[in-house]
């Protein structure tokens, strides 16, 4: 599926909308985000998914009220359901198609606020007829923004929040951890990877790393010490494997965009991890066509 839109500007353009206006979303953008959604049923390590577009009802927000995030957002005309089967790789292809239906939504003038949670026995679970091996890892916060000063403001402070976060050399390696990848090294892959830097993650730990290796990028995710433990408490989904998912899509969308060519595979290099709380995810290979 297409962007009306270059990927590489919706991506800094999406922001976490937790107010939204009452009005409903169109039924044309509703019809045009469920076509996304069809397309979007298997995942690039070839995981199962299905995706639904449910309105808002009373019941769901008594549910989520014991959401953090969620209590912070108010107006959400409806929710965005991932549905996946549990295996290998399977909320990291999560991440990955879930974030693409939200940039659709983005393209589509749509607001957008990821939640984490418990969701497979929730009233989203009954209304897709989640069945018992399926999860429901994260929903998503889904409607119109209020107007366009918001979007414009949030726009900004994104830039602004850029800034913030991670620097460049503290996420993408040459080689080796502790080697920082210099941007013009990483050229024709700069860009790719910058939104691979500006991509949402949970509480904002940008758990994602990268070690350039002739012509592999090797996605590591770093974890955030103690985080497993606590889901262990909670009864959470590994929603740093998630923010994974959201990286990797990043990444391949604008290479794609550029016209840059590749594909992932499972296959761990040899390189040493800096500590126990890295952890191999998967390669992107550069490839001719």
């Amino acid at each position: 599926m297409s962007f009306c839109q270059p990927v590489s500007e919706i991506i800094p353009r999406r922001f976490s909308c937790r107010t939204f206006s009452l009005e409903p979303v169109a039924l044309d953008v509703q019809h045009a985000l469920a076509a996304v959604m069809d397309a979007l049923s298997l995942g690039p390590f070839g995981v199962p998914l299905r995706f639904s577009l449910v309105a808002a009802q009373e019941q769901d927000r008594l549910e989520l009220r014991g959401l953090g995030t969620y209590g912070f957002i108010k107006g959400a005309g409806g929710f965005l359901a991932g549905v996946v089967y549990p295996g290998p790789m399977y909320l990291e292809d999560f991440g990955y198609r879930m974030e693409q239906v939200i940039l659709h939504a983005t393209d589509l003038g749509l607001g957008t606020c990821w939640l984490g949670g418990t969701f497979s026995k929730s009233s989203f679970a009954r209304k897709i007829a989640l069945s018992r091996p399926e999860r429901i890892p994260a929903a998503v916060a889904i409607g119109n923004i209020p107007d366009e000063e918001q979007a414009r403001q949030a726009f900004l402070r994104r830039q602004i929040g850029s800034h913030s976060r991670l620097p460049w050399e503290s996420l993408f390696f040459a080689d080796l951890f502790g080697t920082p990848l210099a941007r013009q090294k990483a050229q024709p892959y700069a860009l790719p990877l910058e939104m691979v830097r500006l991509a949402p993650s949970a509480s904002n730990k940008q758990p994602w790393r990268v070690v350039l290796s002739g012509d592999a990028f090797h996605f590591y995710l770093h974890r955030t010490r103690g985080y497993r433990e606590g889901l262990k408490l909670v009864g959470l989904e590994d929603l740093q494997r998630v923010d994974q998912g959201i990286a990797m899509c990043h990444f391949e969308l604008t290479a794609r965009e550029a016209g840059l060519h590749g594909r992932w595979i499972i296959q761990e290099p040899t390189l040493r991890k800096p500590d126990p709380l890295t952890e191999y995810t998967a390669s992107w290979i550069k490839t001719i066509d």
